[in-house]
């Protein structure tokens, strides 16, 4: 599947996973193999056999371990008064994305949250946890998130929310369509619409986004202001991540706009969307009076023009990215 308009990234992901499986339990058993030794040794002096294989034993103390270094795909979800959803969120996605970390940033949230995924992080080793001292926005957050994600070498960073307004068992379709893109946009609107349990008021308010999105960045898109998509690290690399202005629900607007405006190749997938069940929404008039404004920042800063500026170049070493194998 083929964008409708912009530049076809080129070169390649610059990514090699840190090691195959064979190779991480060989390396794990050597890195303790002294120890093991001279266990070996005792019981050969002591005329005793060892009943058990020393593979097996590393294997079952570290198995979480090396199963974490083996997860390339991160799904960020920011957490503000969500104590009702972040378990039932957290099994949902393990159960149809066993392989993936979860990042739960807390915004020191008052109900009690940050508690609950501390917990749930010292009990399963895929679950992290990222503190901030205040709600600072659904931008800002995120922005946090991916720069924890750069600093540890994910392929693949989701985006999510944590009141199952996006469903869980979609993560693998956007997984799969990001090997082949630089983002996947998982969108409400394509080829129908797919919207459960939302008052008219507010569907006509999200389409109504997107066509005046369009209008004024030229993006062709059908679901620009969503929220659930995959990045691939390179994309957020060639980012300047520190100059996202937005805190609101336009942040999803800009972040799109910067990919498809460096040349990202972008697709979108069709997705199920669910009013939360559980929790408040935390949408507000100051969040909509920022997402009318900051589309005309785009525009402007975009100088008037509403196409990719195609300034990737095969082999300029300056974006590479997801070039389709």
């Amino acid at each position: 599947m083929r964008p409708e308009s912009g530049a076809e990234v080129v070169g390649e992901t610059g990514f090699e996973p840190a090691t195959s499986w064979s190779q991480t339990k060989r390396s794990t058993r050597l890195s303790y193999s002294p120890r093991l030794r001279k266990r070996d040794n005792i019981g050969e002096a002591s005329g005793k056999r060892n009943i058990k294989p020393a593979s097996t034993c590393v294997r079952r103390l570290f198995s979480s371990r090396l199963r974490g270094i083996m997860n390339d795909t991160l799904i960020i979800i920011p957490t503000y008064n969500e104590c009702e959803n972040v378990r039932a969120i957290a099994d949902a996605v393990f159960a149809s994305s066993p392989d993936v970390n979860i990042l739960f940033v807390d915004d020191n949230s008052p109900d009690g949250t940050g508690a609950i995924v501390d917990e749930m992080a010292a009990a399963d080793s895929r679950v992290k946890v990222m503190h901030r001292a205040e709600k600072n926005g659904l931008g800002r957050a995120y922005i946090a998130g991916f720069k924890w994600a750069l600093e540890r070498r994910y392929e693949f960073i989701c985006e999510m929310d944590a009141d199952f307004s996006h469903n869980p068992a979609d993560v693998p379709k956007l997984r799969a369509a990001a090997k082949d893109a630089g983002l996947v946009l998982g969108s409400r609107y394509l080829n129908g619409i797919r919207v459960i349990n939302w008052p008219l008021r507010r569907l006509f308010l999200s389409r109504g986004a997107g066509v005046y999105v369009k209008l004024v960045t030229g993006m062709p898109f059908t679901d620009p202001t969503g929220g659930f998509k995959c990045f691939r690290r390179c994309v957020l690399e060639a980012i300047p991540l520190d100059q996202i202005e937005s805190s609101g629900y336009s942040f999803q607007v800009e972040m799109t706009h910067m990919a498809w405006r460096i040349g990202c190749r972008i697709v979108e997938v069709p997705i199920v969307f669910e009013e939360r069940r559980s929790g408040a929404s935390k949408m507000s008039k100051n969040i909509i009076f920022e997402a009318l404004v900051m589309v005309w920042k785009l525009y402007f800063r975009a100088r008037f023009r509403r196409a990719p500026v195609c300034r990737v170049q095969a082999g300029s070493g300056r974006f590479k990215c997801c070039q389709p194998r």
